[in-house]
């Protein structure tokens, strides 16, 4: 669970089994009472309707608390990102980075390292297709130590350096008075 949206997705699913919750929140939902086999299954299939799914799995559980962590931060988070991801992680969800580390690499087949790369660079181009913020902004705000060190890395993953990228986002739009 990702989203707000989500959230509300499988509180109206427990309140349909008639199940009290204390906690829905990323990746994890507590429930007042046992739950029956039965309502159970009824609530894995309600949820795969909706595009989510049950995982019983606790390490497939901590990946996605790993995943959904890293989004929240990249994706949904205003302010400055002033954290060391691997120090952030630990305190967040409880275990030593290197555990968590290696059980994302062993599951994903790709490093959170990379993972939070990925995502860091898929905002850029969102901060950069918005236009609010020039690049020394973006840096800044993604908590590079240079815009070299951002457009080194987004060269690395795009091809391109953010400057072209957003040169190519310039080219495809049309003022009004050329429409």
């Amino acid at each position: 669970m990702v989203s707000n949206r989500c959230k509300m997705a499988v509180k109206e699913e427990l309140k349909k089994l008639g199940l009290h919750f204390i906690v829905v929140d990323l990746g994890e939902v507590e429930i007042m009472e046992n739950i029956s086999n039965e309502d159970r299954e009824q609530l894995k299939i309600a949820l795969h309707a909706s595009g989510l799914e049950l995982m019983d799995d606790k390490k497939a559980v901590l990946i996605e608390k790993i995943k959904n962590t890293i989004i929240e931060l990249v994706h949904h988070t205003e302010e400055q990102i002033k954290v060391n991801f691997s120090d952030y992680l630990s305190e967040k969800l409880n275990h030593d980075y290197t555990y968590l580390a290696n059980l994302f690499s062993e599951v994903q087949g790709t490093t959170i390292e990379q993972f939070i790369i990925s995502h860091k660079v898929e905002r850029i181009k969102e901060l950069i297709i918005y236009g609010e913020l020039n690049i020394t902004e973006i840096a800044w705000k993604m908590n590079y130590s240079s815009v070299a060190h951002l457009s080194n890395q987004f060269k690395k993953v795009t091809g391109l350096s953010p400057s072209h990228f957003k040169q190519l986002r310039d080219k495809r739009r049309n003022s009004i008075e050329d429409i």
